[in-house]
């Protein structure tokens, strides 16, 4: 292979995904790229350019000393990018702002190519990708104007990276400000984008997975497992997609089709609603069976708004459940445009 995807993640959130060669040095690729990644000597001796690889393969050759890596810090993950030669694609975590590296967030902008109405709990809104679009990882968000009005909103890609369309599910909220807007857009409009943003993405999967959805948080699971669809799997992954009421559940034909696609994958649904026809009613950690967490030997994404991340957070303590890992990543949704209130708030965090 001529070269490799490599994803620079800053501590703000903001991710730049670039070309390495299958023989340059990552901080090199980096300043290629107009991307200046901390440095100083840049021969492996003073340890300023020290990051974290958080998956993919690597060569970091032996021409750096123990003070700027020590083996410990090197069988953690820790690497030197003025030494880093990748093998594969990788992720690396850069412990800066982007703005300290000269970058940031790409902007650009998508024409729609359509947009669906999910009975009216939700919409679903397709881009053409531009030329200029930047990669993501599956998980991530981007930052969408919202015409005439000069806020945006945060929505997670629900597509795979690469794909001639973006796609998103956006909750139809009474009176939100996206939400009118999309009420009355048309095919060819223009939106804004700024991002990839979000640390919330598809780690490789080493173990069985765990995937919680709450509503509309459906969506970066719906790219994680597009992404998994196209590379393949030899771990089981389960998704537990939780709602309100019977109409908040959508694009189940979808997850359908994909377990279709997918061996290993299975899913779940559940309604809240004490009032529900569904075949089961109440909350995710209600329909959690200890099959799906292998006794702690599973990895746990999860995206919804805060109460459900603050009552599965409580289940887990309370059954005494500790997963290998835990991502997560809470949205709360938009005030009515009339509110003086900002955008949807997304967080994300990994313990």
């Amino acid at each position: 292979m001529s070269s490799y995807r490599i994803a620079l993640n800053f501590e703000d959130g903001v991710t730049r995904i670039i070309d390495c060669g299958a023989k340059e040095k990552v901080l090199d690729a980096a300043f290629r790229n107009r991307i200046n990644l901390p440095m100083d000597c840049s021969d492996g001796v003073c340890g300023t350019c020290k990051c974290r690889a958080e998956s993919g393969l690597y060569d970091l050759g032996d021409d750096y000393i123990d003070d700027a890596l020590s083996s410990d810090e090197a069988g953690a993950g820790m690497v030197l990018t003025c030494q880093m030669v990748p093998q594969s694609d990788c992720v690396i975590a850069v412990p800066v702002a982007s703005t300290a590296c000269k970058t940031g967030t790409a902007s650009f902008t998508g024409k729609v190519a359509g947009l669906s109405d999910l009975g009216g709990a939700a919409f679903e809104l397709v881009l053409e990708a531009p030329a200029n679009a930047p990669a993501f990882l599956p998980g991530q968000y981007v930052n969408i104007g919202v015409p005439g009005s000069g806020q945006h909103r945060s929505y997670s890609f629900s597509s795979p990276s690469g794909a001639s369309r973006m796609s998103f599910l956006i909750k139809n909220v009474p009176g939100g400000l996206m939400s009118n807007w999309l009420a009355g857009a048309s095919e060819g409009a223009t939106l804004e984008l700024t991002g990839p943003l979000g640390s919330f993405y598809l780690r490789p999967v080493k173990r069985p997975v765990l995937m919680l959805a709450g509503g509309t948080g459906l969506a970066p699971f719906l790219s994680m497992l597009e992404e998994l669809a196209q590379q393949g799997l030899d771990q089981p992954v389960h998704l537990i997609y939780g709602v309100t009421r019977d109409q908040d559940l959508v694009l189940v034909e979808r997850l359908q089709a994909l377990a279709d696609r997918l061996p290993g994958f299975s899913f779940t649904t559940c309604v809240a609603d004490p009032a529900t026809t569904h075949a089961r009613q109440g909350y995710v950690t209600q329909h959690m069976p200890a099959a799906v967490l292998h006794d702690g030997n599973v990895d746990v994404y999860l995206c919804g708004p805060p109460p459900m991340v603050e009552a599965v957070q409580k289940h887990f303590q309370a059954t005494g459940m500790q997963p290998a890992s835990f991502y997560y990543e809470k949205f709360a949704s938009s005030q009515p445009a009339v509110a003086s209130a900002s955008a949807a708030a997304a967080a994300a965090a990994a313990v």
